[in-house]
C-alpha cells in the first residue's frame, strides 16, 4: 500500500490556497494541513493551524508536530506599500515555513513556490512577450525572485525538490482576499446595476485592447499538484495559464450580457477611489436580495481592479513548457467568468 501524501498548504485562505485545499481534498489521496494567520473550520481530511509565519518562534512551536508532511505548498502573501518593503517579509515567511518544517518532516518530498509574472517585471511595464520560464530576471527588488533563490540554494544535497508556479491573474471563489479580479467585476457589475449605470471599463485607454490571459483557480491547483508530484518536473519553474488569450473591449461586453447591463464606452477612473463610498449601496443590496451579510471590505479589491486594469500592454506568457511535460489542462477564460459568477449567485454572494 502506498505511502498516504500529508500536505501543507501555506495561505490556506486565499484565493489560490483555498482552491488548492479543495482540490486536494476532492482526490480523496491526501491528508492536508492549512496554514493561515485566521486558521478554519476542519474537515475529516483538512484540519487547519493558525500561526503568524513572520513570527520565527509561533512557526516553530506550532509547526514542530507536522512529522509527516510530504509535500509544502506555499502559496502565501503580505501585502506592503512599496516593491522593495514586499521583500522582508514574504521572503521571511516562507524561511520560517521551511526552517520549522524541514528539520521535523524527514519524508519532506517537494517545496511547491507559488509565484506569477512578476518574475518576468509584468507588474513594471511593457515587457518581453510571450514570457518564458528561461528569460532573464529583472532589476531587483523581486521578492518571488529571492524566494526561489532560497529554494535552489536550500534544495542542493537535498533529497526534496521544488517546483515555481508561475499563473497569470488567479480567478476562483475567495473572500476578503486582496487580490480577487472575478470578484472585484462581479461586485462593480452588481452596483452599476444597482445605480442605473452601464458597465464601463475603468482602466486606461491602452489596456482595453491590449492581450491579456488569467489563471482559473481550479486548473491552477491541478497543475500545482501535478508539478508538485511529477519526477520530470523537479526543480524547474512552470508558467500555467488558461491557453487563451482575450482583450477586455471583448470580454466587457459578454460580461455585461451575464449582468444585463449595457456597456458604454470605456472611462479611466480609479475603482479605489469611486467606489471608497458604496459600502452603504452594498449594505442596501444584501438586505434587499437577502445576500449573505459579507462585509464591504471583504468583496472590494478595488486597488487590484486598478492595478490590473492598467495594464496598457500585452501580459502573456508560453504556457508549452508545461504541455510538453504532460499537462494539458485548459479552460475557456470566458466561461471561467461566467461560472465564477453563477457561483457567486449560488453561494448568494451577489445577487
Amino acid at each position: 500500500m502506498a505511502k498516504r501524501r500529508v500536505a501543507v498548504v501555506v495561505g490556506a485562505r486565499g484565493v489560490i490556497g483555498g482552491n488548492l485545499i479543495d482540490h486536494l481534498e476532492a482526490t480523496g489521496e491526501w491528508d492536508v494541513v492549512g496554514l493561515s494567520r485566521r486558521g478554519g473550520p476542519d474537515t475529516d481530511r483538512v484540519r487547519h493551524i493558525a500561526v503568524d509565519l513572520l513570527d520565527e518562534r509561533d512557526a516553530a512551536e506550532k509547526l514542530a508536530e507536522l512529522r509527516d508532511v510530504t509535500h509544502i505548498f506555499y502559496a502565501a502573501y503580505q501585502d506592503r506599500p512599496s516593491w522593495a518593503e514586499l521583500v522582508a517579509p514574504n521572503v521571511a515567511m516562507l524561511v520560517n515555513t521551511v526552517n520549522a518544517l524541514e528539520p521535523v518532516a524527514e519524508g519532506l518530498e517537494h517545496i511547491s513556490l507559488m509565484q506569477g509574472y512578476k518574475v518576468y517585471g509584468a507588474h513594471l511595464g511593457p515587457f518581453k512577450t510571450p514570457a518564458r520560464e528561461s528569460d532573464p530576471p529583472h532589476m531587483p527588488p523581486e521578492f518571488n525572485v529571492d524566494q526561489q533563490q532560497f529554494l535552489e540554494d536550500r534544495q542542493r544535497g537535498k533529497r526534496w525538490t521544488w517546483s515555481a508556479i508561475r499563473p497569470s491573474v488567479v480567478c476562483g471563489f475567495a473572500l476578503g482576499n486582496p487580490m480577487n479580479l472575478a470578484l472585484v467585476i462581479a461586485v462593480y457589475a452588481t452596483m452599476s446595476k444597482e445605480l442605473g449605470v452601464p458597465l464601463r471599463f475603468p482602466g486606461k485607454p491602452g489596456a482595453y485592447t491590449s492581450l491579456i490571459e488569467m489563471t482559473d483557480a481550479g486548473l491552477l491547483a491541478e497543475a500545482t499538484v501535478w508539478a508538485a508530484t511529477t519526477p520530470e518536473c523537479a526543480n524547474q519553474a512552470f508558467n500555467i495559464n488558461n491557453g487563451d488569450l482575450f482583450r477586455w473591449d471583448e470580454m466587457l461586453p459578454k460580461i455585461a450580457d451575464f449582468f444585463e447591463l449595457d456597456v458604454a464606452p470605456p472611462l479611466p477612473m480609479s475603482m479605489d477611489v469611486v467606489m471608497a463610498d458604496k459600502a452603504p449601496v452594498w449594505d442596501r443590496l444584501v438586505a434587499k436580495h437577502g445576500l449573505e451579510p459579507t462585509p464591504y471590505s471583504d468583496v472590494s479589491s478595488w486597488a487590484f481592479g486598478d492595478f490590473v486594469f492598467g495594464w496598457d500592454y500585452d501580459v502573456i506568457a508560453d504556457g508549452s513548457k508545461a504541455r510538453r511535460l504532460g499537462f494539458h489542462r485548459h479552460v475557456e477564460t470566458e466561461r471561467m467568468f461566467l461560472d465564477i459568477f453563477r457561483d457567486l449567485r449560488a453561494r448568494k454572494i451577489i445577487p
